[in-house]
């Protein structure tokens, strides 16, 4: 399993997440401060099998102004993170 922490601007928040929930991820937005793309930004949280993580970047892409960005500009970013344990409560 994997953590995908996906730092876009907040003006493609809505449509990224709507892109992850549509072909059923599950994901966590966190409004979130400071200037680490000079923007205001949103940080979502995608747990996901190790197998999809490759779908919900590019699903990420597609939505984001990254996935029409200059290139070389910076529209997000994305950490992927083993998970060690998974419970859903």
């Amino acid at each position: 399993m994997k953590l995908i922490v996906a730092i876009v601007r907040d003006s493609d928040s809505d449509a990224v997440v709507a892109g992850l929930v549509e072909r059923h991820f599950r994901v966590t937005r966190i409004a979130s401060t400071g200037g680490f793309l000079r923007r205001g930004n949103t940080t979502l949280w995608v747990g996901t099998e190790d197998e999809k993580v490759d779908e919900a970047i590019g699903l990420i892409r597609a939505t984001s102004s990254a996935g029409a960005g200059a290139e070389g500009q910076r529209t997000g970013m994305a950490f992927v993170l083993n998970v060690a344990r998974f419970e859903q409560l």
